[in-house]
């Protein structure tokens, strides 16, 4: 022990001997190095502060009377010193205490301090509530954050039941807040997920027999308190839509989990070591939770008034179109920029048919979609399409039209963009220069005239080539020429005007074509291993090709509507499974780890064959 205190005293003599060294090594460094080294610090400090900024965020947007929710201030470039005051908020009362924290980023040579000021909020009375901007200063200026809203709903008799017995451990509340929606309308789902101590914690499982589920987003986890109670949540949310009209339920759902349940007996306890130790003890039980039913009312689009162009939109939305060039010869392109900004199946929205645009050749269309929210219900979708003018006498491009089901008026809409002038010039073709002699053609001399004129021995017919132009086949050829392309010309606007004419026909050739490019697109993806991109195609080319047989919008397409919609139609028994087991892969497949290149590629042929038969099946 001594020996080892001694080596330690040495050690930390050479350490200070080293110090001193470095110390005096410092001192001796030129003063004005020192003094540009301090500088460039605080130059560098100086020029990766960020500016201030100040936003708000809530945990959830949906909360049940009794339960709370977390609003948060964060700051960051800068804090108002304090916890700030918060205004007025109906509905809901805040719970003393606030809870601070601080973070510091370094990313990208810019510093970044945070600080989040965290209010509890209770849930008082149903209603939507909105969370006003608040003004904070920072350093002399003003940040303002964004304004928020909640929505407050009752909670379910069952969920009360639930708090009040054991199986308060853990348990499921299926929230939809909007309960009467119209067929193809998207809603919002949550799905909560509350529990005091579990593990094997899986995703719920929601039977939602007559609607389409879209894809659900990464889950969000937090923390809420019921009567005194504090609970993990989890918060899954998707969106749905109903694929028929009528009275339907919506659930329930489903979870297994193991509950821990703490032993209140120690003699209970299987582990003497934690009975010895007095640790925590807790019995595992392996629980199926359910929540409750939500009934719908699913109502039909109507049947009057429907506007010409309309293709199956619902949302409520916004239009701008704008165009260019507007000055151009006959011949030259029109790119035409149309931008769709609102509410609902932004991404399932398809350029409608402009059945006004008949002195214009137009080639398909490109689109874009950018979503806002998680859902992909809220965003913008922009498409361009060129346009051609067949003569000089168009002077306009006829306004840009489309058509939606408004699904808060509950009426048909029609958007129509604005009217844009054109000057189109006629253009033509330049005549080829006349040919000239060249110099060596100029220089020869001409041939010297023979006196003698020979008698011809025989009169030979030369009228052949005397032939009157009009008798030559060679002209006759050419005149036919604009006589063919006229009746091209002809048959093809005939051709546009019976497509514009019936949208049902026109819906055929361009599902047919998905279908050959989807067919062409899995196959690749089936090469790549792109399991989610595969499945997604595939279920989407199903619904499109059985929405087209049956009249019905893509996203209208379930699993339910084979047997009620294909049944009687011509659709064989076989052909009918098929569906059912593709449709059932698709939804296993968002669960289901990622399949092998092989696996992928064998779905391919049923599919072939399932399209074929549906192409059978009688409109």
């Amino acid at each position: 022990m001594l020996k080892n205190c001694a080596t330690l005293s040495v050690l930390e003599s050479k350490s200070m001997n080293r110090l001193e060294m470095i110390g005096k090594a410092d001192w001796h460094r030129p003063r004005w190095t020192m003094f540009f080294v301090t500088i460039f610090a605080a130059l560098i400090a100086v020029a990766s502060t960020a500016a201030p900024s100040f936003t708000a965020a809530l945990d959830r947007n949906v909360v049940p009377v009794g339960e709370t929710v977390t609003l948060s201030l964060i700051f960051e470039g800068g804090g108002p010193g304090g916890a700030p005051q918060l205004p007025q908020i109906r509905n809901v009362a805040v719970a003393p205490g606030v809870n601070q924290s601080s973070s510091y980023t370094f990313a990208n040579g810019q510093q970044t301090a945070r600080q989040t000021y965290s209010y509890t909020l209770i849930a008082q009375t149903v209603g939507d509530v909105t969370i006003p901007p608040m003004a904070v200063p920072i350093g002399g200026k003003s940040v303002t954050s964004q304004p928020l809203t909640l929505k407050i709903i009752p909670t379910s008799a069952a969920a009360q039941n639930q708090a009040n017995t054991i199986s308060n451990l853990a348990f499921l509340r299926l929230i939809v807040p909007k309960t009467e929606v119209f067929v193809g309308e998207p809603f919002p789902v949550e799905i909560h997920l509350y529990w005091q101590n579990a593990q094997d914690i899986r995703m719920p499982q929601l039977q939602a027999e007559g609607f389409s589920m879209g894809a659900m987003p990464k889950p969000a986890q937090t923390r809420t308190q019921i009567g005194g109670t504090i609970y993990n949540l989890a918060v899954f949310k998707l969106a749905a839509s109903a694929a028929r009209s009528g009275d339907l339920t919506l659930g329930p759902v489903e979870d297994n989990l193991t509950v821990l349940i703490p032993i209140t007996n120690r003699r209970q306890s299987r582990d003497p070591f934690e009975s010895f130790f007095g640790g925590p003890q807790f019995q595992q039980r392996p629980t199926t939770i359910t929540s409750d039913v939500v009934r719908m009312k699913v109502l039909p689009l109507p049947t009057q008034n429907v506007p010409e162009g309309f293709n199956g939109a619902i949302g409520n939305y916004q239009l701008s179109v704008t165009a260019g060039p507007t000055n151009l010869g006959v011949g030259d392109p029109i790119t035409i920029r149309a931008k769709i900004t609102g509410r609902g199946p932004i991404d399932s929205i398809l350029f409608p048919a402009q059945t006004h645009w008949r002195d214009f050749n137009t080639y398909p269309p490109t689109s874009t979609v950018e979503t806002t929210d998680e859902l992909g219900l809220v965003g913008s979708k922009s498409f361009e399409q060129v346009v051609i003018p067949q003569n000089h006498e168009v002077n306009v491009l006829p306004p840009f039209k489309f058509s939606f089901f408004d699904t808060t008026t509950r009426s048909y809409r029609t958007l129509t963009g604005p009217t844009i002038p054109l000057s189109v010039r006629a253009t033509g073709v330049a005549a080829p220069p006349l040919p000239t002699l060249t110099n060596s053609a100029a220089g020869e001399q001409a041939p010297v005239a023979d006196d003698i004129v020979h008698i011809r021995p025989r009169l030979d017919d030369s009228a052949g080539s005397l032939t009157p132009l009009y008798l030559r086949p060679a002209f006759l050829g050419l005149q036919g020429i604009p006589l063919v392309l006229w009746l091209a010309l002809l048959i093809k606007r005939k051709r546009t005007e019976s497509l514009a004419n019936n949208p049902r026909l026109r819906r055929q050739r361009e599902v047919a074509q998905r279908m050959r490019d989807g067919l062409r697109d899995l196959r690749a993806h089936a090469e790549a291993r792109r399991s989610i991109e595969f499945f997604a195609l595939l279920f989407r080319l199903m619904q499109e090709q059985m929405g087209e047989r049956l009249d019905l919008p893509a996203s209208a397409i379930t699993e339910a509507v084979i047997d009620e919609r294909l049944r009687g139609r011509g659709m064989s028994d076989a052909g009918v499974h098929t569906l059912h087991e593709l449709f059932q892969t698709c939804n296993a497949a968002r669960y289901a780890p990622t399949q092998s290149s092989h696996e992928l590629a064998a779905l391919i042929p049923k599919l072939e064959a399932v399209l074929a038969e549906l192409q059978k099946v009688s409109a």
